[in-house]
């Protein structure tokens, strides 16, 4: 019997290759709002992330996320985030 193949995705913050279930999706949806997504299934342009608000510190502060998304973030989007990841961290 065939092994499955697990989907893997890259962290913005660590750089490190992980199954895509264990990361969390930060989505620029059409309407150019900046969300969280836990599903990972919302619509627009996507950047995974560990669930560590470590990860996410050091996608904002090496601008990885903003590269990833292709915009540039304002701060209280930032301060948004972080209030989710570290609501939703494991």
């Amino acid at each position: 019997m065939a092994n499955k193949k697990i989907p893997a995705r890259v962290c913005v913050g660590c750089k490190e290759m992980k199954p895509k279930r264990e990361l969390v999706r930060i989505v620029k949806t059409n309407e150019d709002e900046i969300k969280l997504d836990l599903t990972g299934r919302m619509n627009g342009r996507g950047a995974y992330i560990c669930n560590h608000p470590d990860c996410l510190a050091k996608a904002i502060k090496t601008k990885g996320l903003e590269r990833s998304l292709k915009v540039s973030i304002p701060p209280e989007v930032i301060e948004e985030l972080t209030k989710e990841m570290n609501a939703n961290a494991k």
